[in-house]
């Protein structure tokens, strides 16, 4: 039996609090609308003092939607009202004395992939979510991606497809990724969510377009042995997995040998094996990986991983 971990998936409509140690051992799970900061991370943290209390956890994991601010433990510039600056990490995690990581919700997604589903024996991988925004988590020679910031695949510009004018849905930069392909824009461009469209509606072709986009970027730069997607558009319409794989090719023309074959992008793109679960198992995930990096000897770094 794994050690008991807390995690908690805060996400920009509801957030998950999960207790346990791995998807095949959930002690508790608890659902929280997402409202105001003060209200969400009060009734969040009593939820982890409770635990606490009654049963104990060793290490706990914080996937939070982005933009982050890691160092600083909070919520970067967010469109979400209210929660630009929101202190997650000391809302949640201060006065525990045990080992915490703070992350995306999407690298957390990753890292329960690697240890629970399609990344399982990976070193390098991505996890891209196709939801309300999109996402990716990656994770280079075991360990998720970190410089300047993390990861933010959702927001890079793409080219057009011809006699596409439409102007994109994101608030920051229109036509990105997410301002083209995501559940939001889709909702925006056609009046329907993912769910409700046919699997021959023409926006797909944009969607499938503007994803391959991003993977052939991913594919080139963070040189993933495997990527895999979830989230609530995929989830929707899971065909959209092998017009990606399609388009994806269409776009790296031959140049990338490994994906040159279908059978190579195949291999390459997957879809989930966790399908919902992956948020909050993905908190765990991060609870896991601060706890692996308390264990290590060395006694002058601090036990928390940010």
């Amino acid at each position: 039996m794994g050690k008991r971990l807390a995690g908690i998936e805060l996400g920009g409509t509801k957030c998950i609090a999960i207790l346990g140690s791995g998807p095949d051992r959930i002690e508790a799970q608890v659902e929280v609308p997402t409202t105001s900061p003060e209200e969400t991370l009060g009734r969040l943290r009593d939820i982890l003092d409770d635990w606490h209390r009654d049963r104990g956890f060793e290490a706990l994991g914080l996937g939070s939607f982005g933009p982050l601010d890691i160092d600083a433990g909070t919520i970067a510039a967010t469109a979400k009202p209210g929660w630009t600056g929101a202190a997650v990490r000391d809302q949640l995690a201060g006065g525990f004395d045990l080992p915490h990581a703070l992350d995306t919700d999407v690298t957390g997604a990753a890292l329960a992939e690697g240890a629970w589903g399609r990344a399982q024996g990976l070193g390098s991988y991505c996890y891209v979510t196709v939801g309300t925004g999109i996402g990716a988590g990656v994770i280079v020679n075991g360990k998720p991606a970190a410089g300047l910031g993390h990861a933010e695949a959702g927001h890079i510009r793409v080219a057009r497809m011809p006699g596409d004018s439409w102007h994109g849905n994101c608030p920051f930069h229109g036509d990105c990724v997410e301002g083209l392909a995501s559940g939001s824009a889709i909702v925006a461009r056609s009046g329907g969510s993912a769910g409700q469209l046919g699997e021959d509606d023409p926006i797909w072709d944009f969607v499938s377009d503007a994803l391959a986009q991003m993977l052939h970027a991913l594919a080139l730069i963070a040189t993933p042995e495997r990527v895999i997607v979830g989230g609530g558009v995929i989830n929707a319409r899971p065909h959209l997995v092998a017009r990606v794989r399609d388009r994806l090719g269409v776009s790296l023309a031959g140049y990338s040998g490994p994906l040159a074959a279908a059978a190579g992008r195949e291999k390459f793109l997957q879809l989930s094996a966790l399908g919902a679960d992956v948020g909050p198992l993905g908190a765990l995930a991060l609870a896991r990986m601060a706890l692996e990096g308390s264990s290590k000897a060395q006694p002058s770094v601090s036990p928390v991983i940010a």
